[in-house]
Order: C-alpha cells, then structure tokens, then sequence
C-alpha cells in the first residue's frame, strides 16, 4: 500500500507540473521556482510534512521535497542557533542531497560521452 501511495502522489506532482508545462505558458525554469517555493509555503503552514508522512517518496523526491526540505532545515536551524540559521539552515539539510547530485552529475559526465545527435 504504501508503494500505491507514493506512486499516486508523486504522480500527482509529476501531472501538475506536465499541466502547467502544457497549458500555460511558464517555462519549465519558471515552473522549477514555483514548484520550490510552494514545498516552502505547504512546509511553513503544515501540509507538506503530513504529505511525506503519508506518501513518502511520492511527495519527498518531486521537487517541491527540495523545499520542504531547506524549509524544515532553516526552521530547525533558527530553533538551535537563533537568527544566523536563517543563512545556515537550508544548505545545511540539502547538503547531502546536493553533494550526491554533483557526485553522480560528474561521474556520468566522466562515463558518457556527449555527441550530437546528426
């Protein structure tokens, strides 16, 4: 169940933004803002947390994770360490998830060779 669950919601996300990519006229980089922000805004009124508890990685790998994720982070930071976790919070919890995107970004860079495609 717990599979079913994370593959409705994630699919969810994943058919709002092909909407909006098809429907209006934002650009997939607008679309990629919008999607941070909002985890953001659901995280600071409450929504987003339930939301991973519900669905796990249906609502925490879209993007709209990543800032639930700088949100809780800054949110735990100020808690801990007052106003400087405003500047600390957020890169402090992303920094794994960072660091392992640019670690596996240059080992297929490293594995792959580009061409064009003529």
């Amino acid at each position: 169940m717990e599979y079913l669950r994370a593959f409705a919601v994630g699919g969810l996300i994943c058919a709002v933004g092909q909407l909006l990519i098809d429907r209006t006229g934002l650009t997939p980089a607008r679309i990629l803002v919008l999607f941070v922000t909002s985890g953001v805004v659901l995280s600071a009124l409450g929504v987003y947390g339930p939301l991973i508890d519900y669905a796990g990685a249906g609502a925490s790998v879209p993007i709209a994770g990543f800032g639930h994720i700088l949100a809780e982070g800054v949110r735990r930071a100020v808690e801990r360490d007052g106003p400087i976790g405003i500047l600390t919070g957020g890169m402090t919890a992303a920094a794994g998830g960072l660091s392992a995107a640019i670690l596996f970004g240059w080992a297929a860079a490293l594995l792959f060779r580009p061409r064009d495609k003529t």
